[in-house]
């Protein structure tokens, strides 16, 4: 049984939405063993080239710690690549290796079929009109860190 005086608001339906795209997008990301931050991470360094690993967190808008525990995953699956800055080694260094060039395409394809499974009950100038919609809700669209994801 559902609250009306809750479940009709834009909060609420906001809440519910974000849970059901956020579900859909981690199962698309599953299949590859990455999370949706992950893949944040890799695309941000095809867009931007190799960056520091605190530019990449700032970029992503995520925690110093998260943006570590992801380059670690990354790095143990040979996707990136992290090391000194020569200008200051007390910066490390991100960049993409060759198998994580490799594997983005795929990713993409995971990303816009999650895209699409998400706006499904929609029509597509229904789904045009919801993206302009949320960005401009979304304080902030497009800044750096509002990648998808």
């Amino acid at each position: 049984m559902s609250v009306t005086r809750v479940s009709t608001t834009p909060t609420w339906l906001l809440g519910r939405a974000n849970a059901r795209a956020q579900t859909l997008l981690a199962a698309a990301f599953e299949p590859f063993g990455l999370r949706p931050l992950q893949y944040r991470a890799l695309a941000a360094l095809e867009e931007h080239g190799e960056l520091s690993q605190a530019e990449l967190g700032r970029r992503l808008t995520m925690d110093r710690k998260d943006v570590s525990v992801a380059i670690d995953h990354l790095g143990e699956r040979r996707l990136v690549q992290r090391r000194a800055d020569p200008t200051d080694r007390r910066r490390a260094i991100v960049a993409l290796t060759s198998e994580g060039r490799a594997l983005l395409p795929r990713l993409h394809a995971a990303l816009d079929a999650a895209q699409d499974a998400v706006v499904a009950p929609l029509t597509a100038r229904e789904a045009a009109d919801l993206t302009k919609l949320l960005a401009k809700l979304g304080i902030g669209a497009g800044e750096p860190g509002d990648t998808a994801g």
